[in-house]
């Protein structure tokens, strides 16, 4: 059974820091695509950033130069620093694996979202 376990949302203020960190069961880390997804208040989900299998990263507009997306393959765990948060990153925040299986199907797993809210 696949498992997303997110931790690190909560209340900042605007300029301030936050690390959301997504841990992951049931799959083999090695090989998925890990990353993160946002939904802000009347809007549909969207992917900031996501890191490959070697490290390689892409991160949306939005965020690029804010926020750092890595990946510890020991603890099966990627780590999302949130940096210069501004009133516009207030949404829920979604851990996301994305993996081929063997038959060629791709699917995705989610984790159950954790709240960030930017507020002074």
């Amino acid at each position: 059974q696949v498992q997303l376990v997110e931790s690190g949302g909560g209340l900042v203020q605007p300029g301030g820091s936050l690390r959301l960190s997504c841990e992951a069961s049931g799959i083999i880390f090695s090989r998925v695509v890990m990353g993160w997804y946002r939904q802000r208040p009347g809007k549909q989900r969207e992917l900031i950033a996501r890191i490959g299998s070697r490290g390689s990263a892409y991160y949306a507009d939005s965020v690029k130069g804010r926020f750092t997306l890595s990946r510890e393959s020991a603890q099966n765990t990627v780590t999302l620093q949130m940096n210069s948060l501004k009133f516009e990153d207030t949404a829920v925040y979604y851990c996301n694996a994305y993996d081929v299986l063997a038959n060629g199907r791709d699917v995705d797993y989610w984790g159950q979202g954790t709240q960030v809210t930017v507020s002074s």
